[in-house]
């Protein structure tokens, strides 16, 4: 994403190192979901994913269709999904 983002809209934040200085959740509950602010609002989970998308001009139109519930609904059930496979996944690309 962050090569996508060529304008510099997005502020990419590593939390493994703990949580950044004001940041209300603590870095645990940061790594299990992504997190984005938009607006002042913290958004976790495929309503962060939409936040950064609608920065991002070729998948504005994609984070413009998460506005809608039910699509934002389909895309959060995508990541709980997307969620359960991560630690494979990243045992995978380790070894």
């Amino acid at each position: 994403m962050q090569r996508l983002d060529r304008h510099g809209a997005i502020a990419f934040v590593d939390a493994s190192d703990g949580a950044p200085a004001g940041c209300p959740i603590d870095s645990a509950e940061l790594l299990k979901r992504f997190h984005a602010r938009e607006n002042g609002r913290i958004l976790d989970g495929a309503a962060a994913f939409a936040a950064m998308w609608r920065v991002i001009p070729g998948l504005r139109w994609l984070g413009q269709l998460a506005r809608f519930r039910p699509v934002l609904a389909v895309l959060e059930l995508l990541y709980r999904g997307f969620l359960r496979f991560r630690p494979l996944l990243q045992r995978l690309v380790r070894d």
